[in-house]
């Protein structure tokens, strides 16, 4: 996924750090021993609390830790995209061993920097860069959000879901294209005929916040859903997300969510509206990537990390408040439908995959 470094999230890049001034690191977890095995992390525009990827990513780092002391960690938070090559080079200059990227946004600024320091090793996450010494770790999404969107269409009791993103950019469409597909399979199956809004697959086009930061955005945007008759919504939206599945909860059931990344009932307050979370299994992949390459391991960029459901790197979180709620024969057609996809018998396509 090549994700250009246009797209600005926010407005934001104006903001000081475009005077190339490093920031101070956000967080320094045993820094300071230079024997130990350093893994630095820079974030996204969404933070590092962004109940999401950013928070998925500095778990892994801190499991890293914790399975190897030898390992040191520490993050900088992005505040905009002009922040990605300053944070970057703040963490060559003091000699990181590995510097992890997060977010497909990221992916211009990694491979530019990269490509300036050919011994240095970098990871990403959501994206592929030409450069060899960069570990991509990526994740077939599109596939547990075909089963989201099956599950959606089936607990929907209106005949109409909703899905919108952040940014039109492959990371967020490619859970968009799975999720519109889930319900379409659920509809050829049943002969039902559940509704989508937010996106069109066909021409990928639909509605976005152009952040991930700002709530009160993704609140409007389901507001708008909701009011096109969806009482399923999914946001991928980061932590703007958190202005719907707020107002969900605040809805007292009218309407519900489903969250992504990070499963919403352990990163966000809002469990009650959360069904379940498509889940992208980034803190395993970070871990491993970083205790191999403390213990001396190459890390090859070909083919990287790719997860998907037969290694159990894409998913679905458990149901928790709503285990109740899926019917049982729902529930079987999930798992069953999960296992076809993971054996190849139900083909799951996205123009986002990764390559």
């Amino acid at each position: 996924m090549r994700i250009a470094s246009v797209f600005a999230v926010g407005g934001l890049v104006l903001s000081a750090a475009a005077c190339g001034e490093a920031p101070e690191d956000d967080n320094k977890a045993g820094s300071g021993d230079s024997k130990k095995y350093s893994a630095c992390m820079v974030t996204d525009v969404g933070g590092i609390d962004d109940k999401s990827f950013n928070t998925s990513a500095w778990k892994g780092l801190e499991e890293a830790k914790k399975a190897n002391a030898n390992i040191d960690i520490k993050y900088t938070a992005s505040k905009a995209e002009a922040d990605y090559e300053v944070n970057l080079t703040q963490y060559v200059n003091q000699k990181c061993d590995f510097i992890l990227a997060v977010g497909g946004l990221m992916g211009d600024a990694t491979s530019k920097i990269a490509k300036a320091n050919p011994n240095q090793q970098f990871g990403i996450v959501d994206a592929k860069v030409a450069e060899t010494n960069v570990y991509p770790m990526q994740f077939d999404t599109a596939q547990a959000g075909f089963l989201a969107g099956y599950l959606a269409a089936g607990m929907s009791k209106s005949g109409t879901v909703g899905t919108y993103g952040g940014l039109p950019i492959p990371p967020v469409t490619i859970f968009m294209d799975g999720y519109a597909d889930g319900v379409a399979h659920y509809n050829k199956t049943k002969s039902k005929a559940v509704k989508v809004v937010g996106w069109d697959k066909a021409t990928q086009k639909g509605s976005f916040t152009n952040d991930f930061v700002k709530q009160d955005e993704g609140k409007k945007i389901s507001d708008a859903l909701v009011a096109q008759g969806a009482d399923i919504v999914m946001p991928v939206a980061g932590g703007a997300g958190l202005g719907t599945t707020g107002a969900a909860k605040a809805s007292g059931g009218k309407y519900n969510t489903i969250w992504v990344d990070v499963d919403g009932c352990e990163s966000t307050q809002d469990c009650s509206a959360i069904i379940t979370t498509v889940e992208k299994n980034i803190p395993d992949a970070v871990k491993e990537a970083v205790v191999k390459a403390a213990s001396g391991e190459k890390l090859s960029p070909t083919p990287g990390y790719l997860g998907n459901l037969s290694n159990n790197g894409v998913g679905l979180a458990p149901f928790h408040e709503f285990d109740s709620k899926v019917p049982a024969e729902l529930k079987a057609e999930i798992d069953k439908l999960k296992a076809d996809i993971a054996a190849g018998t139900v083909p799951v396509t996205s123009a986002a995959q990764p390559k």
